[in-house]
């Protein structure tokens, strides 16, 4: 999970800073200075962890801070405001050309970095905003490259433009324009080669396009697992070619989180998205309050409705419906299986737990209160109900148990008990209609666009 360790180690800085009274600026330094290892452990680029620390000093020692009555409140209040400035203060979009005129998108990145996946997000991602794009497979040495975005396009539902590996890049891309202009498309997306490492070729060959048709935005995708390498081929990219903005891929990784609060500082340049997945649907807007919300611990309300908007597939009709059903404690195992299918389709429990503000536990302890093996065991025992079974519990008989647990590969002891459990959040949940209520069925349950959580 992105930034575990360092969410974990600001979260036991501020433990501290909350437990003390008044604070001295001795105590503000030795906090400072625990979180700036923090940083530094994290890859931070070192510079920037300077300017970052210095900043957050400056503010924190003032007097109003120092004899305020929450001081301990006030220095993370201050901490989450800097590296909210650090990461771009405000969200950045792709900038699209006015009324029909086409926006021509070159995508660059060292080859490994996922620059062809995110290609195709991205143009997922556009055609949901009204757009019409169109992949082009400018990249003809890698082999499967043009194969790659060809499946990727059909995926999400975007056209992809070849002519195969024996033309130029720059032959193609022309050749795109035009084909573009012809087939209404109003956004042009050049998927390009990348290298091993940055090499005068690769240049030559981004520069060439670009001095051929007229590119409006050129976005870099770099590998958030590499660290403060990311950063530096950022800073290349830019210095070379010129770069609008960057793509972050593999933010869900075992990634330190070090290129995302350095990006922005080092090259000037915002970050558009960040890559959470390897589904095509998994490529997130970035939102700079929100990431440092995610770093500090204070979770991403906002994100996780908007990907259960995204995510879930349920009408309004059926979702008032399920809503007014768990009020009155009358949900039945169907509406089970399609809680659990919906929290599958937002990336897990343990990704909807790390969204959470004020949960209580670190993200290394996410994974171990989460039992995924018995989530999937319980599927397996209403997969093997009746549909007679799945909605009316009552009429389970100890032979129909004993079937159930042998389709699902259980000990019958395991089913009883999964009945049980069931019948009494049944009850649980009739018991307390106002956790579901409120305005159209927005309470703990509606709030996120009709989901409901299978505990």
């Amino acid at each position: 999970m992105a930034f575990e360790s360092l969410t974990d180690k600001l979260q036991n800085v501020f433990k501290n800073l909350r437990s003390k009274g008044l604070l001295t600026e001795e105590d503000v330094k030795v906090a400072l200075k625990e979180v700036k290892m923090a940083l530094l452990e994290a890859d931070v680029n070192f510079k920037v962890v300077k300017q970052f620390i210095n900043s957050v000093q400056e503010r924190a020692v003032g007097q109003d801070v120092m004899n305020g009555l929450n001081p301990g409140q006030m220095v993370i209040k201050i901490v989450n405001e800097e590296m909210i400035s650090l990461m771009g203060s405000e969200t950045t979009e792709v900038e699209f050309q006015p009324g029909k005129s086409i926006t021509t998108i070159l995508m660059c990145g060292l080859q490994g970095a996922g620059k062809t996946t995110a290609t195709a997000k991205m143009a997922g991602k556009f055609l949901t905003k009204g757009k019409k794009p169109l992949l082009v497979a400018c990249d003809v040495y890698r082999p499967a490259a043009i194969k790659q975005l060809q499946i990727n396009g059909e995926k999400v539902g975007v056209d992809v433009f070849s002519m195969g590996d024996n033309n130029s890049p720059v032959d193609i891309a022309k050749a795109a324009i035009e084909h573009a202009k012809k087939n209404g498309h109003n956004v042009v997306i050049l998927d390009t080669a990348g290298r091993l490492h940055i090499d005068e070729d690769m240049m030559n060959e981004l520069i060439a396009i670009k001095n051929a048709v007229e590119v409006h935005q050129s976005i870099l995708v770099v590998d958030a697992m590499t660290g403060q390498d990311a950063v530096t081929v950022a800073a290349d990219f830019n210095e070379r070619i010129g770069i609008d903005g960057v793509i972050l891929s593999k933010m869900d990784g075992d990634t330190r989180g070090g290129a995302a609060l350095s990006v922005k500082a080092v090259t000037g340049k915002p970050i558009f998205y960040v890559g959470m997945g390897e589904k095509l649907s998994d490529l997130e807007q970035f939102y700079p309050d929100r990431m440092a919300n995610r770093i500090l611990g204070m979770g991403d309300v906002l994100s996780l409705i908007e990907k259960a908007q995204d995510a879930i597939d349920i009408d309004e009709a059926k979702g008032k419906d399920m809503t007014e059903r768990l009020k009155k404690g009358k949900f039945d195992f169907d509406d089970y299986l399609e809680s659990m299918k919906q929290m599958r389709n937002l990336g897990g429990l343990s990704s909807i737990l790390g969204m959470l503000p004020g949960f209580g536990v670190k993200a290394s302890q996410l994974e171990g209160m989460i039992d995924e093996k018995q989530l999937a065991q319980t599927e397996a025992i209403i997969l093997s109900m009746t549909k007679e079974e799945r909605k009316n519990p009552k009429i389970m008989s100890l032979s129909r148990k004993g079937r159930i647990a042998k389709g699902a590969g259980v000990d019958i002891a395991v089913v009883n008990r999964f009945i049980k459990q069931f019948e009494q959040t049944q009850k649980m949940m009739k018991q307390m209609p106002g956790m579901m209520g409120g305005k159209k069925g927005r309470g703990m349950f509606g709030g996120f666009g009709g989901m409901k959580f299978p505990f």
